[in-house]
């Protein structure tokens, strides 16, 4: 059997706990040949590591006791979907709620403070899923309470967060510092008001919890009307000397538009902002809504805050403008920097675009990219999330333009200026994106964002290949200035695609399940060789637009005839030495194209210097020797 046949078998049997078989390979081996077994990592881990995260003890007991494991050796498991990567075998054990497991380690010596590579404790990780022995145990033997993940989440935070009361109040006896603040700036009040955990929440307060804000300027208070605790809000704002009244009249107003918009309660949303104008108007001197110093958002409908208690009234007969109430709400509350306020009004949108009110949509979906470029850093996932619907949502129109939707409305053309406003967005993405990244060292930049706005900006100006034939002279010459200024940044994406790589590889498909969108794309390729994209440029393979079209199957002869005639050379090879026509795989290149109209004596000359190994190097002219090397 082979070497890393029995490290299979091996990792096999521990995680499996087949301590008999286990015996069986490793028992007469020699002490070298166990230790190099039993140190062997089979898909990220070790034998203990799995033996200790699916709770085997006698294999555990074994492997430490007989085979000498690492008992701190760590390795990649899986918990709950998630991989965890660089897990001692004290945290797998302490994570799946194994405390014999945890005793049998301890007991050897395990380090009950060690971490993974997000700096998660063992007690961190019992903390998380409720196992209240292992907690105290590993506290009684040495555990530090205050070791922070990486994003300085504490084991009290993880415990309130998860509504653990058992273990938060254990911790807080022990003095666990109640106020300490995350990275983001949350406390474990926060915690707290977002998971609705009423009882551990009153156990913070007692222990001196604060009402402080994040980095978002949130308050626990405002957190819960946020995730629409309400019995968490009523309490809080009940609390005397806790909260000011500005603050609980902002919470009512939040819980309200949570209503509207996540429990879908609209009655219930009336009688909350009913409460706070009450507060607002009724305790003593009034506190009045300050009218807005600018102009009506065109994406809310020009809707503006109601400010009187007639003007609530009203508002049960009119759910739209209830709606647009809670954005209104919502952002003055938040602000634009908080992720919710975006998130809530892309929501309000989607939901219009099921209606089949398509507009509506569009108009509160631009609305929320502007705010996300605006108060983002470049590449953030959310504004990513935001180009991605747009693109779906104009490929899906343009697929479905004319015919009725389920909701008995016919689906409107795209809007040409809609169109070119998004990918002058996703183009500005792009710009921010290289301009971030130059400043990072070349060795520690990661590209996967860059790339992923890249191709999100090539779907775009690929639908916008398909309304070209119906434009005026004027708006096709803005969709040709707007690629331009994606070519003219020479973006490289993963494994160094151009655009032009990209718009002639199957693997730039985004959007597939909508044929109006299809990759690669002959009319993206001609329009981004007419703006100037280099027909000859390599990517990180050696590879040629060219070359990427053949792994096409089968290979569109229009993309191909597309790129011949703008120059490109069926004889150029890509690093591993292959041609266009050897990498096409069950398809003749007469099929495609006929070679004999793009092979010219220049190519064969060079295939000749090539082929015989020939000198040229300081005998043709300096300006031959890049094109000769290509072929």
């Amino acid at each position: 059997m082979e070497e890393m046949d029995f490290k299979n078998v091996i990792y096999n049997a521990a995680r499996d706990g087949k301590l008999r078989r286990l015996r069986v390979f490793l028992d007469h081996r020699s002490k070298e040949e166990v230790l190099m077994l039993v140190g062997a990592k089979t898909n990220g881990a070790t034998p203990l590591v799995m033996a200790c995260r699916n709770g085997h003890y006698d294999v555990a007991e074994y492997l430490i006791e007989r085979c000498n494991a690492d008992i701190e050796q760590p390795g990649s498991v899986v918990f709950d979907g998630e991989t965890i990567e660089g897990a001692p075998p004290l945290w797998c054990a302490a994570a799946a709620g194994y405390i014999s497991v945890v005793r049998l380690l301890v007991r050897h010596g395990a380090n009950v403070n060690s971490t993974t590579r997000t700096n998660s404790t063992p007690l961190r990780a019992a903390c998380f899923d409720g196992h209240y022995e292992i907690v105290k145990f590993l506290v009684e033997h040495g555990a530090d309470i205050e070791v922070a993940n990486r994003h300085g989440h504490t084991c009290l935070m993880i415990a309130c967060y998860k509504g653990h009361y058992r273990i938060a109040k254990f911790l807080l006896n022990l003095d666990a510092n109640v106020n300490r603040k995350s990275v983001k700036g949350n406390t474990a009040l926060h915690d707290c008001a977002e998971s609705g955990s009423l009882e551990i929440l009153k156990l913070l307060i007692e222990h001196g919890a604060d009402m402080d804000v994040d980095s978002y300027g949130m308050t626990p208070l405002l957190a819960a009307s946020v995730t629409g605790h309400t019995h968490i809000v009523d309490y809080l704002i009940k609390l005397p000397n806790l909260v000011t009244r500005v603050e609980r009249i902002d919470a009512l107003e939040l819980l309200g538009a949570t209503y509207v918009d996540k429990k879908r309660d609209m009655i219930g949303a009336l009688e909350l902002w009913k409460r706070a104008m009450e507060d607002r108007y009724n305790s003593g001197d009034r506190i009045l809504k300050k009218p807005k110093q600018y102009d009506t958002v065109a994406a809310y409908d020009h809707a503006r805050e109601i400010s009187t208690p007639e003007g609530l009234e009203d508002l049960l007969a009119d759910p739209d403008e209830m709606r647009m109430q809670a954005l209104v709400i919502r952002e003055r509350i938040l602000g634009p920097a908080h992720p919710d306020t975006s998130y809530y009004i892309r929501y309000r949108g989607a939901v219009y675009a099921d209606a089949g009110k398509f507009g509506r949509c569009v108009s509160l979906w631009n609305y929320a990219l502007d705010m996300q470029q605006r108060m983002l850093e470049p590449l953030n996932p959310m504004t990513q999330s935001s180009l991605h619907s747009f693109t779906e949502l104009f490929s899906f129109m343009m697929g479905e333009q004319g015919r009725t939707s389920s909701r008995g409305r016919r689906v409107p053309p795209v809007s040409f200026p809609d169109l070119l406003t998004v990918l002058h967005k996703a183009i500005r993405e792009v710009e921010a994106g290289v301009e971030m990244l130059d400043i990072i060292p070349v060795g520690e930049r990661d590209t996967t964002y860059l790339h992923r706005v890249l191709v999100i900006s090539l779907h775009l100006a690929c639908l916008l290949t398909k309304l070209l034939p119906d434009l005026t002279p004027e708006e096709s010459h803005e969709v040709h200035k707007a690629v331009y200024t994606l070519v003219k940044q020479n973006v490289r994406g993963r494994l160094g695609c151009t655009a032009l790589h990209l718009a002639c590889s199957r693997d730039a498909v985004l959007v597939g399940r909508y044929p109006a969108c299809q990759f690669p794309s002959s009319q993206l390729a001609e329009l981004l060789l007419a703006v100037g994209a280099d027909i000859h440029a390599r990517d990180d393979n050696g590879n040629t637009p060219l070359h990427l079209s053949a792994h096409t199957r089968p290979c569109p002869p229009a993309l191909v005839t597309v790129l011949l005639n703008r120059g490109a050379h069926l004889d150029a090879i890509n690093s591993s030495g292959q041609t266009f026509q050897q990498l096409l795989k069950g398809q003749s290149i007469h099929e495609i194209v006929n070679p004999l109209k793009y092979t010219s004596l220049s190519c064969l000359a060079a295939q000749v210097i090539r082929k015989n190994k020939l000198l040229y190097k300081g005998i043709v002219p300096v300006s031959l020797e890049s094109f000769i090397e290509q072929h």
